[in-house]
């Protein structure tokens, strides 16, 4: 594996805020690499000690106050060095990596080489793919397509957009990428274009329950508790063919099982990492 010495990204001067963010990108100039907003909070990230640029907009938005800042490096950000990896017949790379020197994933009918290749910048948003949700949920979306694929996909919390890219290296033809996070659909939008898949997905910021009754085969859910278990309850939930629910902890997956057991659905597979990370393929009836 080679040096990741393209890597753009370096040390990450981060300040958190309480309150939300008025001012455009434009307003924080050249060294402003986004801003992530969740629960009335904000955290601005930057490639440089950006101190001036905050205090002028605490000057401005006085709703506004600075709880803490951080300097770390990326690696530590993301909580592990951002390496390519390999799940079923999907390829994840950084693009700052030379693509031509990253292993190939292998499958039962062969190599898929760069049909199976999905390049992704994580940017400052989770969801590099190292997380064991996201790579059960690739092999669950490898294992989907195997069976059927999935013309149309709904990616509910896309975050990066890992999930909604593969889906179509594996095949999928429309992809709808959701995430209420605006700083998650930019990042996606952006691989999107990165992979060339401009006709194939749409990525939309929104609430996910505004789109249950989007026309897919297969709806793929790698969110919060709180938002799948409204989902599932949502009469959208059973308008597609394949499901894949993931991101839940054990005391949660027991109480969808629950929840799932009272719809017309079949689960094919359940993966249980660790005993902490639970996902489920299923489909419906």
């Amino acid at each position: 594996m080679n040096d990741p010495a393209g890597n753009p990204y370096g040390d990450l001067y981060i300040y958190y805020l309480e309150g939300c963010v008025r001012a455009g990108d434009a307003f924080f100039g050249d060294q402003f690499i986004g801003n992530w907003e969740e629960g009335g909070h904000a955290f601005l990230f930057f490639s440089a000690p950006s101190e001036a640029v905050v205090d002028r907009l605490i000057d401005n938005e006085p709703q506004l106050t600075v709880l803490d800042r951080f300097h770390m490096s990326y690696d530590d950000w993301h909580g592990e060095p951002v390496t390519p990896f390999s799940v079923g017949r999907i390829t994840v790379v950084p693009p700052w990596y030379d693509v031509s020197s990253c292993c190939r994933p292998e499958s039962r009918t062969g190599s898929l080489p760069k049909s199976g290749q999905v390049l992704l910048d994580p940017g400052v948003v989770f969801g590099t793919g190292s997380h064991p949700t996201t790579r059960d949920c690739l092999e669950a979306l490898d294992m989907v397509s195997r069976l059927k694929v999935p013309e149309t996909v709904l990616d509910i919390g896309t975050g990066t957009g890992v999930l909604a890219l593969a889906a179509v290296r594996l095949g999928s033809k429309k992809v709808l990428a959701v995430d209420l996070n605006r700083l998650a659909a930019r990042t996606t939008r952006r691989n999107v274009v990165l992979n060339g898949m401009d006709k194939q997905v749409l990525v939309v910021q929104g609430d996910a329950e505004n789109f249950m009754d989007f026309t897919r085969d297969l709806v793929i859910s790698n969110i919060h508790y709180d938002v799948m278990k409204r989902l599932i309850r949502n009469p959208g939930f059973l308008s597609g063919e394949f499901f894949i629910l993931s991101g839940l902890l054990r005391s949660q997956a027991e109480k969808i099982e629950r929840s799932l057991g009272s719809l017309p659905v079949a689960i094919i597979k359940k993966w249980d990492t660790g005993g902490i990370w639970h996902t489920y393929l299923g489909r419906i009836q």
